[in-house]
């Protein structure tokens, strides 16, 4: 599971590594669930006919476009690939195979094997930027005003060398699904019935893991469960 991310908000890393364009500029590049960060999508915007793939803004946790709480955002902020298509909250990005990338230079994730969170960044050892595979999902409120919002997909990590150090002895071990370079535009345009071949783990050699010195804190330990 990942509930904290570094987001890529260079407009050159987004155009270099992911042949995308900005929609809309961002400056926070830290982010938890209900903050605003980018995805990448073949959605076209209304002011342009280009058909390249965009990378726009939108709330991290999936706002589905029956709800009317933005608060949703802080359960799901990951969507479990195996039941996605069954869940109320997903299932209809997944039927309709609304599939995006989010850019992100740093996952962090709790490692609990001395009996307390210490906050692990997560990176790609190359130094690369990580495209994680995700959903996205369009809400129109009251107003006629429209809000995007995506989630990241998991899969098991139990028998991940890397992934399963994670989150607390008891629970699952979960890790997000980061893509390889050559599947990107097939996972963009990929139909529904294709999805849950690219649910596949990140190998272990290129990732690397390095504790935090910095505490996580309490206001948002209850994420990091």
């Amino acid at each position: 599971m990942c509930s904290h991310y570094e987001s890529v908000i260079d407009q050159n890393i987004i155009n270099a590594q992911f042949d995308a364009e900005i929609d809309h500029q961002l400056q926070k590049a830290d982010l938890w669930p209900g903050d605003t960060g980018l995805f990448i999508s073949n959605l076209n915007t209304l002011h342009t006919n280009s058909m390249r793939s965009r990378a726009q803004s939108g709330l991290f946790g999936l706002v589905p476009h029956w709800s009317n709480n933005l608060k949703i955002s802080r359960h799901t902020y990951n969507a479990r690939s195996e039941t996605a298509h069954t869940k109320p909250s997903f299932k209809s990005a997944w039927q309709k195979a609304q599939h995006c990338i989010i850019p992100s230079t740093a996952i962090f994730e709790p490692d609990w094997r001395t009996g307390n969170a210490i906050a692990t960044r997560i990176y790609r050892s190359d130094g690369k930027a990580m495209g994680i595979a995700g959903l996205w999902d369009r809400h129109i409120d009251a107003k006629g005003g429209t809000l995007f919002s995506f989630t990241m997909l998991t899969i098991n990590a139990t028998n991940h060398p890397l992934m399963q150090q994670f989150h607390k002895p008891e629970d699952e071990k979960r890790m997000v699904v980061v893509l390889h370079e050559d599947q990107y535009a097939d996972w963009l345009t990929a139909t529904a019935d294709r999805s849950m071949a690219f649910m596949n783990p990140y190998p272990a050699e290129q990732l690397i893991a390095q504790a935090q010195t910095s505490k996580i804190k309490s206001d948002t330990l209850d994420l990091f469960q």
